[in-house]
């Protein structure tokens, strides 16, 4: 958990309970929107899935680019 200061000006303008509010919205925000975040294994996950169905796109790109060619007569 990060530290956080807050300058005198701005205590002095907030008073003691508006700056322990403050940092408390501010650490609230920071802890909730690092859930979100993608980890390590997500992205390695991620990125076996997008080779499976890449290599299979090809595949059938290949096969489809043939059967057209056998079709049109290019390939006998």
């Amino acid at each position: 958990m990060s530290v956080i200061t807050i300058p005198e000006v701005l205590r002095k303008k907030l008073g003691d309970d508006g700056a322990e509010a403050l940092v408390r919205i501010i650490n609230d925000a920071d802890s909730s929107s690092r859930k979100d975040l993608a980890t390590k294994s997500d992205l390695e996950s991620a990125k076996a899935d997008i080779i499976k169905w890449v290599a299979a796109m090809l595949v059938a790109q290949a096969a489809l680019i043939a059967g057209m060619f056998r079709l049109l007569g290019l390939v006998k």
